[in-house]
């Protein structure tokens, strides 16, 4: 058994172990971010609810926050699991969307934009990737 670098860079050359990887970390990730909004109630789901007032829209914030909760619940469920994958990933992209949008107009930190901001590239690109073999789908 020979040990050396063409040996290493060769076991790290599994794309879809790293998209199983990425999907499992994300989809509980944000399964989780949906649930406590949830579990946070009417509070929690107007805080993030207000964000839409960036758009102009005062209105029904429970409402709106519940809709990103949902999303994000759903969609990181679906990601985790690999089944319906571009729509999990499409509904969470729209809502780190919203998120990257409403933290840049003044309404977050640079820490929370440049989170969602990362967040809304990596569930973009995680759209035309696919989750990979080791998913329910199979592209």
């Amino acid at each position: 058994m020979q040990i050396g670098f063409m040996h290493i860079s060769e076991f790290f050359k599994k794309p879809n172990l790293g998209l199983l990887i990425i999907r499992l970390v994300l989809g509980v990730t944000f399964f989780t971010h949906g649930l406590m909004k949830f579990i946070g109630g009417t509070a929690a789901l107007e805080a993030v609810g207000s964000a839409m007032q960036s758009f102009g829209i005062t209105a029904f914030p429970v409402f709106f926050g519940g809709i990103a909760a949902l999303c994000e619940l759903v969609g990181g469920l679906l990601v985790l699991i690999g089944y319906k994958f571009r729509f999990g990933a499409f509904i969470v992209f729209l809502v780190m969307a919203v998120a990257t949008y409403t933290t840049f107009n003044g309404f977050g930190s640079f820490m929370k934009f440049a989170w969602a901001l990362e967040m809304t590239a990596v569930f973009l690109g995680l759209i035309f990737i696919g989750p990979g073999k080791y998913s329910i789908d199979k592209d």
